[in-house]
């Protein structure tokens, strides 16, 4: 054809392309530190606000047991219900571990189930057992201090509410005996006796040297008003 002048092929008469084009292949790397933030996440970074797409890892101090979250050893407080139970250093019980370790569950559930067993017919005696217990240690607690031992106030709370623990055994028996007047009377000193022993003996160190007396002898009277406030005498 001359300059300018067009020709018209049909579709009939072109040849007929077939085949394959080959793509390039293409990696995605979208974990990669170099990669292109998408451009809110650049947005929100360059005006300081990256810390909106931190993601927060799960600490595994906050998966802890309920009873580990709030400081509880159940073998713990059994141990030392059984040192005050017993407390003939003959049986071989660490004794000590009562006063040096001092925690506060489990004197307070020693005291609250003392509390409950004395509530029959006189419920106001619940405020005045933990009343009791919280004061009286503390005059135990400044008692101590002023005769020079070496205690602290959480010790001393401890150890005055797990030694409830004989009364609480005598309990029991004060019901089923309560008609007898002097085996009554024999079982609420022995109770007394055996509740002062164990605390005294945990509190009462070598540093009191001949002023031992002067402790033990408040330790017996808190005692003795715990046990007035059970028999409501």
């Amino acid at each position: 054809p001359t300059n300018g002048d067009f020709t018209f092929v049909s579709s009939t008469e072109a040849e007929d392309l077939s085949g394959t084009i080959d793509a390039p292949d293409v990696k995605l790397n979208m974990g990669s530190d170099n990669a292109k933030d998408p451009y809110a996440t650049t947005f929100l970074r360059k005006r300081g606000y990256g810390w909106l797409l931190e993601v927060d890892e799960d600490d595994p101090e906050d998966n802890k047991p309920l009873l580990e979250e709030l400081d509880i050893d159940l073998k713990d407080i059994y141990y030392k219900i059984r040192c005050v139970l017993m407390p003939m250093p003959s049986l071989g019980f660490n004794r000590q571990v009562v006063r040096d370790n001092p925690d506060f569950w489990g004197p307070l559930a020693v005291v609250l189930l003392f509390s409950m067993i004395s509530i029959y017919g006189q419920f106001r005696v619940v405020s005045w057992i933990i009343t009791i217990w919280i004061f009286g240690s503390l005059t135990i607690f400044l008692l101590a201090r002023v005769l020079g031992g070496e205690v602290s106030y959480g010790q001393v709370l401890g150890v005055i509410g797990y030694s409830l623990l004989p009364l609480i055994v005598i309990a029991p028996l004060l019901l089923v005996i309560g008609g007898f007047d002097v085996v009554s009377t024999l079982i609420k000193l022995f109770g007394v006796f055996w509740a002062a022993y164990s605390a005294a003996s945990l509190l009462v160190g070598n540093e009191f040297k001949t002023k031992k007396p002067l402790l033990i002898y408040p330790i017996f009277l808190l005692y003795i008003y715990f046990l007035s406030l059970y028999t409501g005498i």
